[in-house]
């Protein structure tokens, strides 16, 4: 009988450790600061081994990219801003969880909201790197080498120092694809579904990244004439990404996986989807209430605009539950007077005015 408990201990400690490595994601990075390379202590424990959220592939390539790693947290960072500032309005705000699975349970869900998120992370990843080749933060990679347009006009210079795109792609697609294509699930199977669903979305948040990034361009000339024009390869600003992957995500395909191992459409009514498309396997929760199986956080607290008809409108973001009104005090600027020289002043006013939170 005591072997019997023992072995049923064994088991279920087994099985939480499972839980807790598959709930880890190097999403985790965006939440813990790393340290600079130049700050490593000599004979310290390996920075990558100390790092929450790796899967054994990522953290063999942290070995090799160790330098890299701040970027790639600096990615996760803006990508968790992004989608918190594209979610503000709706019932599920991409809210982060103390823990390193940073959005909680609710990825465990093949859901659209899921799609987004690692589309938005994966073109996080993509955009901060590029950006850290151009820098010179990187010894392995420089400027872009992109070829020059055929429609840039002879008389313009191809050759400033541009957003490595190209080498932040790359970079992206083997970190963070690392963790997925090292699981091995059954054809058919769901969790092979979930995987597949994963990579297309990946490669639907970088490619976001790389359609966006476009010629700019410098003047030359004595007083601004600009006789002389030098262009460069330039990241779109990343807001722009998160409103191309935030339509993806409102037009994303709904799949299941074949008995080849292979995501199909739902509805075959639909286009297919290409690769800058968002998928998901899943139908999303209501997010209305807090339920600790799903990991949705309810919409309880949350302000809400009384007189939308949106989601962002006290009746859909209280899922009907009705809301509660209070008065907050806003200070701002106003009066702004400039002058001579060079200064803006500006006085305080006060404005009361009416909120509404959902119950």
């Amino acid at each position: 009988m005591t072997g019997t408990r023992l072995l049923l201990t064994v088991a279920l400690l087994c099985s939480c450790t499972q839980l807790l490595a598959d709930a880890n994601s190097w999403w985790s990075l965006a939440m813990n600061p790393i340290q600079r390379p130049e700050m490593y202590i000599i004979g310290a424990q390996p920075v990558c081994s100390q790092l929450p959220g790796l899967s054994p592939g990522q953290r063999k390539l942290c070995q090799l990219y160790q330098e890299h790693m701040v970027y790639i947290g600096e990615g996760a960072k803006n990508a968790i801003k992004e989608c918190q500032y594209q979610f503000r309005q709706r019932r599920w705000n991409c809210s982060t969880v103390d823990n390193t699975s940073v959005f909680g349970r609710v990825m465990k869900i093949g859901s659209r909201e899921t799609a987004f998120t690692y589309a938005v992370s994966a073109a996080g990843v993509v955009n901060a790197i590029s950006r850290a080749c151009r820098e010179g933060e990187l010894s392995t990679c420089g400027c872009s080498r992109t070829a020059r347009p055929k429609d840039l006009p002879r008389d313009w210079l191809w050759g400033g120092c541009g957003d490595n795109v190209e080498y932040g792609y790359r970079f992206a697609k083997e970190f963070v694809d690392a963790r997925e294509r090292e699981k091995n699930y059954a054809k058919g199977s769901e969790e092979q579904a979930r995987t597949l669903m994963n990579l297309q979305n990946n490669e639907a948040g970088r490619r976001a990244v790389y359609k966006l990034a476009d010629v700019a361009c410098k003047c030359h000339g004595v007083s601004g004439s600009c006789s002389l024009k030098t262009c460069w390869l330039q990241l779109a600003d990343f807001r722009k990404v998160g409103d191309l992957l935030k339509e993806k995500y409102d037009s994303a395909a709904a799949m299941r996986i074949s008995r080849k191992g292979k995501l199909e459409l739902v509805n075959n009514r639909f286009n297919s989807p290409t690769q800058e498309d968002l998928v998901y396997i899943d139908p999303s929760p209501d997010y209305c209430l807090r339920n600790e199986t799903t990991g949705s956080l309810g919409t309880q607290g949350r302000l809400c605009n009384k007189t939308s008809e949106g989601m962002d409108g006290c009746e859909l973001m209280c899922c009907g539950r009705g809301y509660d009104q209070f008065k907050s005090i806003q200070v701002e600027r106003c009066h702004c007077k400039f002058h001579w020289c060079c200064f803006v002043k500006c006085k305080k006013c006060t404005e009361i005015v009416d909120q509404y939170v959902c119950k």
